[in-house]
């Protein structure tokens, strides 16, 4: 017998900053990125994934956008720990997940999104899922999309 598990992505917080502070500290001190070193966007956050069970299967995603506009969600492959390393460009998961609302659609339109990419990219976590307890991933909020009009979870079956 399997039951349905949903995970909320949610806001880090702390390694948000962290990353914003190595920007920053790069600007001013005029230096560039290390080689193959991710930096984040101004329109970037950090968001996490805490996983409960590793015997997971990709269900689907459950992605409400308040207003038109697009989210990109990319995923670190590495158990990334920021303190220690930089984000490298290496580490980024393929393919993103990438789910948009159009100025025209409805409020009870579905949010949009490029369907196999999304479900390769679920496949893909619940794979890691079976080596983590936690995941980071970059959300890319553009085209009027912010952290404070995006709700974000995926659901999964845990095997028993």
């Amino acid at each position: 017998m399997s039951k349905e598990v949903k995970l909320p992505f949610r806001l880090d917080v702390e390694l948000t900053e962290v990353m914003r502070l190595r920007v920053q500290s790069l600007q001013q001190r005029g230096q560039k990125r290390q080689e193959g070193e991710r930096l984040l966007q101004g329109n970037e956050a950090v968001y996490r994934l805490d996983f409960s069970n590793q015997s997971l299967q990709f269900l689907h995603w459950k992605v409400w956008l308040a207003q038109p506009g697009r989210l990109t969600i990319m995923g670190t492959s590495q158990l990334w720990t920021p303190d220690l390393t930089n984000l490298m460009t290496r580490q980024l998961l393929e393919p993103a997940g990438v789910f948009w609302r159009a100025a025209g659609d409805g409020d009870d339109a579905p949010v949009q999104c490029y369907e196999a990419d999304a479900d390769e990219f679920g496949e893909r976590i619940a794979e890691l899922a079976k080596v983590r307890k936690v995941m980071y991933f970059l959300f890319a909020f553009s085209e009027g999309c912010s952290p404070e009009t995006v709700d974000c979870s995926i659901t999964f079956t845990v095997d028993k």
